[in-house]
This record gives C-alpha cells, sequence and structure tokens, in this order.
C-alpha cells in the first residue's frame, strides 16, 4: 500500500508504503552530516539532466535515459554509504537489482525482510525528497543536437571551475540569516530543533513576508500601483500551491 504524504509540517517520518519511509531530520542532524546528507538527497533525485557531463563520460546520451534507469545506475554506489538520515533503520545493502516475474520489471529486493524498491517506489522517494527541501524536477531538454552539445560544454566547464573547491556549508549562512532577521522567532540553540523540512518552509516565508512589506510600503508611498500586482502577493499568509 502506497501512502501519500500531503502534510508532512509537523511530521518527522514520511510513510512510503508499510516497509520503506523517509526521515525528516532535524537542523541539528542535518548539520552535523550535512555534505554526505544533501549529497545523498541530490543523487536520489537527480535527474538525468543533472549528470549530464557523468552520464556523457560513460557514454550515455542524457536525453535517452530515464530518472528511474538513472537511479538504477546510482543504487549500488548509495547503497554502501550511511543513509540513515534518509531511510531510517532500512538497510539498502541487503539490496539486489533482479526483475520482477509478475510484470517483468527491474527492481531492486531485499529478500531477507521481503522488500521491494520499483520505479513507483522510487519515484514516491524522489518527490518525498523534493518536497521536504523544495527542489524543483529539472525537466529541461536540449531541442536539438547543438543544444545538447552547448549543453555539456557549459557544464564541463562549471564542473572544471568547482572541481577543487572546498565543500562549503549551504545550511550554516541560512541559520545565520535567519537567526539576524527580526521576523524568526528562533536561536542559534532553538533553531537547531526545527525539522529541516520547517527551517525549509521558514526561509520560504520570511522571505515572502519582506517582500509583502515592501510591496505594502510601495503601495502605501504611492510608487507602487496595488492594481499592477497579482492577488496572491497581497498578502503575507502563505497560499495553497
Amino acid at each position: 500500500m502506497m501512502y501519500i504524504n500531503s502534510n508532512i509540517l509537523f511530521k518527522s517520518y514520511c510513510p512510503i508504503n508499510d516497509k520503506i519511509g523517509i526521515l525528516i531530520p532535524t537542523v541539528a542532524q542535518v548539520l552535523d552530516q550535512e555534505q554526505e546528507y544533501y549529497g545523498l538527497v541530490s543523487s536520489l533525485t537527480a535527474m538525468p539532466i543533472d549528470l549530464m557531463v557523468q552520464l556523457d563520460d560513460a557514454g550515455i546520451d542524457f536525453t535517452k535515459i530515464t530518472e528511474y534507469e538513472l537511479f538504477q545506475a546510482l543504487f549500488m554506489g548509495i547503497r554502501e554509504q550511511d543513509t540513515h538520515l534518509i531511510f531510517g533503520d532500512l538497510d539498502l545493502t541487503k539490496f539486489e537489482p533482479g526483475i520482477n516475474p509478475q510484470n517483468n520489471t527491474f527492481v531492486f529486493y531485499d529478500e531477507e525482510n521481503d522488500i521491494v524498491i520499483d520505479e513507483a517506489i522510487y519515484v514516491a522517494i524522489a518527490e518525498t525528497l523534493r518536497k521536504i527541501h523544495h527542489l524543483e524536477k529539472n525537466i529541461r531538454k536540449p531541442g536539438n543536437i547543438e543544444g545538447q552539445m552547448y549543453m555539456l560544454q557549459k557544464e564541463r566547464k562549471r564542473l572544471k571551475k568547482l572541481k577543487n573547491k572546498p565543500y562549503k556549508s549551504s545550511l550554516e549562512p541560512l541559520i545565520i540569516a535567519m537567526v539576524n532577521t527580526a521576523e524568526f522567532k528562533y536561536d542559534f540553540e532553538s533553531v537547531q530543533n526545527l525539522t529541516i523540512f520547517q527551517f525549509n518552509e521558514s526561509v520560504r516565508q520570511v522571505i515572502h513576508k519582506i517582500d509583502y512589506d515592501n510591496r505594502m510600503f510601495g503601495i502605501y508611498s504611492g510608487t507602487v500601483s496595488a492594481t499592477d500586482i497579482p492577488k496572491k502577493d497581497l498578502t503575507w499568509i502563505p497560499q495553497d500551491k
């Protein structure tokens, strides 16, 4: 049975089915293993275009491979890493590639515990992680072969510049900025107890609130016309997406 994780604001665990779920770690937990954690999130949510250079180096056309096929290629490396902040007690090392005899599709199977990761389960895992971290699914594709070559060349240059740069935390600067913002009510200690989803939501809301205040100042001062602003931007309360 598959579950739908619609509201995860107060959750620390999102069940995918009866045997697989995704943890929502605290800010403190992520900070403790930030590079490894975000690396795993990136691998589990990667689209072929995100790894176009690596695929091209392996002789694979990134426009011809599906996201599930990419997951299949990455899984054996993923399972050797410490995945407890994402999958909890689920032991990925027990999963082996195989074919589902019922529909002849590719799966990863833990025979000892009778757990299957098929395409539907993988998609649910990836979408849950995207929701937790506000990640957009990269569905861009080049219009022609020339565009594809240009994209590859541009990405190779970008990766070359990053090759020898040390890892820099992306979470710490956000925490510093938020703690020193009047709209954020947490300090350096209490912010660590928020789940990473709660923190991500708070960052978005504070940015939205500051933008709203600036728009209202413009309206009241006569430099901005309220009729030129979309209705959804005339409130600082989060709207349904």
